[in-house]
């Protein structure tokens, strides 16, 4: 083999070295670049599923919250209505009460005495109770 043979050989083998690097290299690019489009394509999927969802999800939570505050509207009449209707009954008590003891005077006193006497008999045992309780606990 002579030396231009060589060299031809050695200029072909370059040639066809760089050749396959070249399309070795353009061959990755496009894998790189079919990589980003898949990618970007995902992206935009789940972007618009999320849309989606975000905009079946939204109006749901508006009625959720509309009824939550229908409910406590309501708890707050029921609660002020009650508390109308509870004053009323008092004041009636009240009203009874006092015309029982305006007709009978001397009656009432004796039921208020009675009762005053039972809540003092119930303080006086619940005392005698706690402190025989303290008095066991010691020993």
């Amino acid at each position: 083999m002579n030396i231009r043979t060589h060299n031809g050989l050695s200029r072909e083998a370059d040639q066809l070295t760089r050749q396959l690097s070249d399309k070795v290299m353009q061959s990755a690019h496009d894998a790189v670049e079919s990589t980003r489009d898949l990618a970007h394509h995902a992206l935009e999927g789940a972007d618009s599923a999320v849309r989606r969802a975000r905009s079946r999800i939204d109006p749901a939570i508006e009625d959720i919250a509309h009824g939550a505050q229908k409910l406590a509207h309501r708890g707050i009449d029921l609660a002020s209505h009650t508390g109308a209707r509870a004053q009323q009954s008092l004041r009636q008590c009240a009203a009874v009460t006092e015309r029982y003891v305006a007709d009978q005077p001397v009656r009432a006193i004796l039921i208020a005495a009675a009762a005053g006497a039972i809540i003092a008999a119930l303080a006086l045992a619940t005392t005698r109770k706690r402190r025989d309780d303290t008095k066991h606990r010691q020993y």
